[in-house]
């Protein structure tokens, strides 16, 4: 595998994650660049080392990992995006809701991990062909920390736009994320 073909699967990996990040960046008061930075660093981490997990995993499981992602996927990002929502609709008010600038870290790392459960799947495939492991890894991990902070930040712009229903529609983004992953994969 060739450079440029490794940008783009890069880019590619760091599509669902740069969706998630667009809601995550709506559902938070006014994020800044710093804030939206670490969170695009652990959603690059983990990111970076799914495939390698994958890669690692190569030919003992391909069988379960490729038939399996989807739904893994799927349902993480339900079962987050159900929470999200929840939460927003049970806020009176924005006086009354507790900022969600201090987004929790367990949950973002839930999403990332549920958004790079494509990039394990991508790994067992890599291990069956020439290609630098770590190579292609810090690529997908550098492409979904940039990815991930310029939708947190675009997230921050429509969320103003949005107003107290941020959570509610970042939710429903990652709902979205995980119904596109599984009408990708069974379509």
């Amino acid at each position: 595998m060739n450079f440029p073909s490794l940008i783009l699967l890069a880019l590619a990996m760091s599509t669902d994650a740069f969706a998630a990040a667009i809601g995550k960046g709506a559902a938070m008061q006014r994020p800044r660049f710093l804030q939206a930075l670490r969170i695009g660093l652990l959603f690059g981490v983990i990111e970076a080392i799914t495939p390698i997990i994958g890669w690692l995993i190569g030919s003992i499981a391909t069988e379960w990992v490729a038939a399996w992602d989807h739904w893994i996927a799927f349902t993480l990002l339900l079962v987050l995006g159900v929470s999200m929502v929840r939460e927003g609709l049970s806020k009176a008010d924005d006086d009354e809701a507790a900022p969600a600038q201090n987004q929790s870290v367990i949950k973002l790392a839930l999403t990332a991990v549920a958004t790079s459960i494509d990039a394990m799947a991508v790994g067992v495939g890599l291990a069956f062909i020439d290609v630098s492991i770590v190579e292609a890894s810090l690529l997908i991990g550098l492409a979904t920390t940039v990815m991930v902070t310029i939708g947190i930040l675009l997230g921050r712009a429509l969320g103003g736009l949005i107003g107290k229903r941020a959570e509610i529609i970042g939710g429903i983004v990652l709902i979205g994320v995980g119904v596109a992953i599984l009408y990708e994969h069974l379509g």
